[in-house]
């Protein structure tokens, strides 16, 4: 990877956003009716790799529900609103109402209540009664005091997930979580993240997680690059990940990690260019945020406003731009919408470039725009 000296005594990588990619058309077309957009996590099968990040204003027990049944996964954030308050929803609506400011203030007051282990088994019994795979999430520093009672509402996948989750965390004040260990003793599959280079990438596949997320930061308005000065351009991370992901296959002897790409991820071409850049799925907020059957109701915040030091970001107004399935998978037969879909987009841009399967795609030739040789911003 090329560098560039800032200065005497200090160089630094260029890296790339997805923007600065193109995918290149291959030698043939296919019909967007032979093309899959399935994918596999351990045991858990899913027709679209979307996957609805474990954010309030993104996934509650009925937006999971949605996204499941039209191929996807929400992940239900165990830390959230619906596990401290019997019924979030009217809680929500007051903050649109509100001044910015005055909502930001109001949303941290309802994560102060307390989390109730009874709510969280009913959460997830409401996903688990569907039918459906149950994903929910946690942060590093709460999987300890949270994930027996995640272990006791019979949950099929854990997401332990924060702004930038490492496999070595240091503290002098408490015991740092071991996570190879506790993937090791936990009969359910992990997936862990963000992380956002080879070395990380690959010390998280090697703690035995059947997943990482990639992308540092807790997605689509979150504010970690502001305030913190922590940021990584996303096709960079995604093809670092990739390459850990085959340097883990070999040395594990055949072990397939999957890479779950997570940022600013708006579009089907977005989506493309990840998978294009070797990412399995991709985890979205933002516009899914902006569905108008979102529990967020026209908000979006980050879930960094769980943060006991430095919670960051706040309440922030999203477009709503159609329904969670309009979004997804595309408008009626009969036209009646014109919301253009993930899904529809992403089959459309594997069929053009003549891609059958995700695993293919990632092959995919990409180019770089002439502009993008400067390191991103």
């Amino acid at each position: 990877m090329a560098e560039v000296e800032i200065g005497i005594g200090k160089s630094a990588r260029v890296g790339y956003d997805l923007a600065a990619v193109g995918i290149v058309p291959s030698r043939r077309t296919r019909d967007p009716a032979d093309v899959s957009l399935a994918w596999q996590v351990d045991a858990y099968h899913f027709d679209l790799p979307i996957v609805a990040a474990a954010a309030d204003a993104v996934t509650s027990p009925d937006s999971a529900i949605t996204v499941g049944k039209l191929g996807g996964l929400g992940v239900l954030h165990v830390e959230g609103l619906w596990t401290r308050h019997e019924d979030p929803l009217p809680l929500v609506a007051e903050l649109a109402g509100l001044p910015q400011a005055v909502a930001t203030g109001r949303l941290r007051e309802l994560y102060r209540a307390p989390i109730r282990p009874e709510l969280i088994a009913e959460r997830v019994g409401q996903v688990r009664d569907a039918g459906l795979v149950t994903a929910a999430a946690l942060r590093p520093q709460k999987v300890r005091a949270l994930s027996a009672d995640l272990l006791a509402a019979q949950a099929d996948l854990l997401v332990i997930h924060g702004p930038a989750v490492s496999a070595e965390h240091q503290s002098t004040r408490t015991e740092p979580l071991n996570l190879k260990r506790f993937i090791g003793d936990l009969d359910m599959p992990v997936l862990v993240g963000g992380c956002a280079s080879f070395s990380t990438a690959l010390h998280l596949m090697r703690t035995g997680a059947a997943g990482v997320i990639v992308g540092v930061g807790t997605g689509g308005g979150d504010a970690n690059r502001a305030e913190l000065g922590i940021g990584v351009p996303l096709a960079t991370a995604i093809a670092d990940a990739a390459g850990a992901r085959m340097r883990y296959l070999d040395e594990s002897g055949g072990r397939y990690v999957h890479v779950i790409a997570h940022g600013d991820l708006r579009t089907g071409g977005d989506i493309a260019k990840a998978v294009a850049c070797g990412a399995d799925a991709v985890m979205v907020d933002r516009v899914l945020a902006g569905a108008t059957d979102a529990p967020g109701q026209g908000g979006m915040w980050s879930m960094d406003v769980l943060h006991s030091d430095l919670p960051r970001g706040g309440w922030q107004p999203v477009e709503q731009a159609g329904t969670l399935e309009q979004l997804l998978v595309g408008p009626d037969q009969g036209g009646a919408a014109s919301t253009v879909s993930l899904a529809g987009a992403l089959r459309a841009a594997m069929a053009t470039t003549g891609y059958a399967s995700l695993k293919e795609f990632q092959k995919a030739e990409i180019m770089l725009s002439a502009a993008a040789v400067q390191p991103s911003r």
